[in-house]
């Protein structure tokens, strides 16, 4: 059977690459903590009509004629991501996580004021004012860190102390690579103190926050909150902003995602968003989200267990890093390489203060959404721990590496992406 029969007949070459990583996907285990299989349902969506229709505006508002069925799937993402976060608004057309964030501070900053966010370094992300961002030369961004990075907590005195110093307009929880909850309502206390609104980039949790795994930042009285819809929300890549009862924040972020940064949104993004969204409301999508959880701790006992540093001394969440330049002697890009070598596709990344490059770092990033949507247990997951750690303790052994192929062949055989999947 063909996997895409036009494509096949039209275009041998992007055929050829389609079936490829359709085969990388199903053949071996992808533990990217960014990355998840989606349902046929949301392909089927993401692929429609849709992508046909211009459709700049908002439901109701459009510019160009012929919107009643935009409308109608705009409005019934709006209405199921309210009801998954528990807000009173929601944008569904940001097309990117990236936009969502410069969309908020556009629409709530003007030019020079200031953002308190986490550091890159110690797990935030590039979008939370890194230097090499086109944001950093627009606004001011200062940051806070983790108190220690064996523990994980983040040093709540030392961003008190920065928030009454530098009189940020925002404060900004969120993460790229930090493995610990975020203490919301002490964040939220602190806005308070200085006249702050608060925003919460949710992107890599928002899957567990639906599902009811983690703590909601809405429920400790945080304004917005953004995220990514792909992750561990298991949706078609996109984003949302979210906000919990302010009409006039509200107002201020449709104008600013359009026309202010983005011109038509995609429809069939939006479509599959909505298809998404409905899935996440459903029973089953707790018990997943539970279970995203349960194996990234089975992964984190066998990393302790076999003496490996872990960056925050574990994890609360979906994610796990892993210092196994320190631990192991092996860079993350080596070790990142010999994992692809063997099928289980991670990525290298920088540990808190890491004394190497970003671009050949001591740690390794990975995590649990994508193969708990396989059906991935607990026992499941230590496995591939253990197969982990055995390949980078003995990287340069064929014999080892032969071993770990034939060990990840048969978990993808046990454990086959379902026929509602990929």
């Amino acid at each position: 059977m063909s996997y895409a029969p036009h494509i096949e007949a039209q275009d041998a070459e992007i055929y050829a690459a389609l079936v490829g990583e359709t085969h990388r996907q199903r053949d071996g285990l992808e533990l990217i903590p960014s990355e998840n299989y989606v349902s046929k349902a949301v392909l089927e969506a993401n692929g429609s009509v849709f992508t046909n229709k211009y459709s700049e505006g908002y439901p109701g508002k459009r510019y160009y004629g012929g919107q009643e069925y935009t409308d109608v799937i705009e409005r019934i993402a709006i209405e199921r991501a309210c009801k998954l976060f528990g807000c009173k608004h929601a944008n569904v057309q940001a097309h990117a996580g990236a936009n969502a964030n410069v969309a908020v501070y556009f629409a709530l900053l003007q030019p020079g004021e200031t953002v308190l966010g986490m550091d890159l370094s110690h797990g935030g992300h590039l979008t939370h004012g890194h230097p090499v961002t086109h944001v950093a030369k627009v606004f001011n961004f200062v940051r806070y860190k983790m108190k220690d990075p064996d523990t994980g907590e983040i040093d709540y005195e030392a961003l008190r102390e920065v928030a009454l110093r530098e009189k940020p307009k925002l404060i900004l929880a969120g993460f790229s690579a930090y493995t610990r909850e975020v203490d919301y309502a002490k964040m939220k206390a602190i806005a308070d103190e200085v006249g702050a609104l608060t925003m919460a980039d949710m992107a890599h949790i928002a899957g567990l926050i639906a599902g009811g795994a983690l703590r909601n930042p809405f429920d400790d009285g945080f304004d917005i909150i953004t995220t990514t819809t792909h992750k561990s929300l298991r949706g078609p890549r996109g984003a949302l902003i979210l906000t919990r009862d302010n009409p006039e924040i509200a107002k201020k972020i449709d104008k600013s995602v359009f026309p202010g940064l983005q011109g038509g949104p995609l429809m069939h993004h939006v479509a599959a968003r909505a298809v998404a969204f409905g899935e996440a409301m459903k029973p089953e999508f707790k018990t997943y989200a539970q279970q995203v959880l349960k194996n990234a701790k089975a992964m984190e006992k066998v990393f302790l267990d076999r003496g490996v540093r872990l960056m925050g001394g574990g994890t609360s969440n979906h994610m796990l890093l892993a210092d196994v330049h320190g631990s192991l002697g092996v860079p993350g890009k080596v070790a990142q390489t010999v994992l692809d070598e063997v099928h289980i596709t991670l990525n290298m990344n920088s540990i808190a203060d890491d004394p190497r490059s970003p671009f050949d770092p001591s740690g390794i990033r990975f995590g649990t959404p994508a193969i708990t949507t396989r059906g991935f247990d607990e026992a499941d997951c230590a496995l591939v721990a253990n197969i982990m750690l055995d390949v980078l303790e003995d990287h340069e052994n064929e014999t080892v590496k032969t071993r770990a192929k034939e060990q990840i062949h048969a978990l993808c055989l046990a454990r086959p992406l379902s026929d509602s999947f990929v």
